[in-house]
């Protein structure tokens, strides 16, 4: 979360993956392991940016082998190699954006166009009841909703706290099967609303 200087310490900026990575890293990890079990060895998926999504590779690493994973995140694809060898890793292409470590843009439609994927997963912002998952960054936005073209289900990992946050862009995700996994303090009104919007749950 923090930075060491000489003397001093300053916040990571908020768009950092690595300052990411450090909030609510338990419920993260957690929701990271169920995640794995989606998967089996020799799969082709897709992961976005995230934190949430990069320790699901980091697990994916540790765990599978045989993966091909096709991302538009260059922290994800550099964490990957230096992890596992038996993968292979397609970085979709784009205009990169050097505190989230992605790639956005049209680029990244084109190259997803390439790719028919079963599963591909997501992080979020926030969550909002009428226009549903959101994210704070247009362009981060739109590369979700590009590569989710791709695929036949979104697997969304998000801690519960992000549903008490209303980022400003609508993922638009909503033609896509969805699959949410959340930890356990997720309000019991919010989990009988995504239900009734037939977004399976899965909480950890």
């Amino acid at each position: 979360m923090i930075k060491r200087e000489h003397g001093y310490a300053i916040l990571h900026n908020e768009d950092d993956i690595t300052g990411r990575l450090a909030y609510h890293y338990a419920s993260k990890m957690k929701i990271a392991k169920r995640a794995v079990e989606l998967v089996n060895d020799g799969d082709t998926i897709m992961i976005e940016n995230g934190s949430c999504c990069a320790l699901l590779a980091l697990e994916l690493a540790a765990t599978k082998k045989n993966l091909t994973i096709v991302t538009n995140s260059t922290y994800i694809a550099r964490s990957l190699r230096q992890r596992q060898s038996s993968f292979q890793i397609v970085i979709l292409g784009g205009l990169y954006q050097t505190d989230s470590e992605c790639l956005v843009g049209p680029m990244v439609r084109t190259d997803a166009e390439n790719y028919n994927v079963e599963l591909f997963f997501i992080g979020t912002d926030g969550y909002n009841s009428r226009s549903g998952f959101a994210n704070k960054d247009q362009m981060r936005a739109q590369a979700v909703r590009d590569m989710a073209n791709s695929c036949d289900k979104l697997v969304i990992l998000t801690e519960s706290e992000k549903f008490n946050l209303h980022s400003t862009i609508p993922l638009n995700i909503k033609n896509k099967a969805q699959l949410l996994i959340t930890d356990d303090k997720i309000a019991k009104d919010t989990l009988d609303e995504l239900m009734q919007k037939d977004i399976e749950v899965l909480v950890v």
